[in-house]
């Protein structure tokens, strides 16, 4: 028998999908203090869209070739030089940026999280960008309590989604912003849906305690708008921004002023969350988070949605259909 191939989705030039291209790479070696897995699930996510386009800040250093994947869940096959704590056959998950859109890669296993036996590899994969952001954005940027009244902007969106499920499950009252054919999925995650199109600062009179914005419209004034006075608005993307900007400049130029608005908000608190600065900031946080999150879906108390099941030949339609405004695939 030959030697397995390691098949990777790289981008071959920055732009549209027509520059993923799915190649053969060598299989990594596990140097010191890391594992190599064999990939048993690996996401793909609008934010690969914005690493596809070249205007994600923490991967602008990157020059293609380079392999796409922001997260992994895989198998240990090999073991590094002074790896005590895992074995062989071990599940483990960790999020990766890049890199993981791939059927071997290595990882560090003071970064990976066990993953518990029987749960299924695409729904613990769904939750380690996704869910996690959602979960530290109600519990570590928010602190939010129950009951609180809550607005959540691109609710059918994955990380929409889980704020719903899990700030439904904290008891939360939840509202979400969405296209009007996703209402039944709101409203079935706990939310009260709200059309897209429709002025969501007149809504709730007197205002919401928390907006969560991952769009960025309008420089979130009326996201800020929508809070009452002492209310709590977390931005954490900038998917209007990205589909406004061809360049990081114009990205930059945009997040400038939603922090000018975050500035002038007379009075309204505004906490800007990135996951990878949260993860820099507090790593014992991001596992714990994230471990917590396998521990609901293993129970089944949380169920995260796959849009679709698709091969690495699948992916670049995948792009399309995400830039489109489809849902979030998984590999398997």
């Amino acid at each position: 028998m030959g030697e397995p191939s390691n098949r990777v989705v790289q981008v071959r030039c920055f732009g549209g999908p027509e520059g993923l291209e799915v190649v053969d790479a060598r299989i990594p070696m596990a140097g010191r203090g890391e594992v190599r897995v064999r990939v048993l699930a690996s996401s793909v996510v609008y934010t690969d869209v914005v690493i596809r386009r070249h205007l994600y800040p923490q991967t602008i250093s990157l020059r293609p070739p380079f392999v796409l994947g922001y997260d992994v869940v895989g198998e240990i096959d090999q073991l590094g030089q002074d790896v005590t704590d895992f074995e062989l056959g071990d599940r483990v998950a960790d999020m990766t940026v890049v890199g993981s859109n791939a059927a071997y890669r290595t990882l560090r296993v003071d970064q990976v999280t066990l993953v518990p036996p029987g749960v299924d590899a695409a729904e613990a994969a769904a939750l380690i960008l996704s869910w996690t952001t959602a979960y530290q954005l109600l519990h570590r940027a928010a602190h939010v309590k129950q009951g609180q009244r809550v607005l959540v902007h691109g609710a059918a969106g994955a990380v929409g989604q889980a704020l719903l499920t899990l700030g439904s499950i904290s008891g939360l009252d939840l509202w979400g912003t969405a296209r009007s054919d996703h209402a039944a999925l709101v409203r079935k995650l706990g939310g009260t849906p709200i059309d897209q199109r429709e002025d969501f600062t007149k809504v709730l009179p007197g205002g919401f305690d928390v907006v969560f914005d991952g769009i960025g419209e309008d420089g979130c004034r009326r996201s800020l708008a929508a809070l009452k006075r002492s209310g709590l608005l977390c931005a954490y993307g900038y998917t209007a921004g990205v589909q406004a900007h061809r360049s990081l400049l114009g990205i930059l130029t945009w997040t400038a002023r939603l922090y000018l608005s975050a500035w002038l908000s007379g009075g309204r608190r505004v906490y800007f969350y990135s996951i990878n600065l949260m993860r820099a900031r507090h790593p014992a946080w991001f596992r714990e988070d994230l471990d917590r999150l396998f521990e609901m879906l293993a129970t089944r108390v949380i169920q995260p949605r796959i849009a679709e099941r698709i091969s690495f030949a699948e992916v670049a339609e995948a792009h399309r259909r995400l830039e489109a405004g489809g849902l979030g695939s998984g590999l398997n």
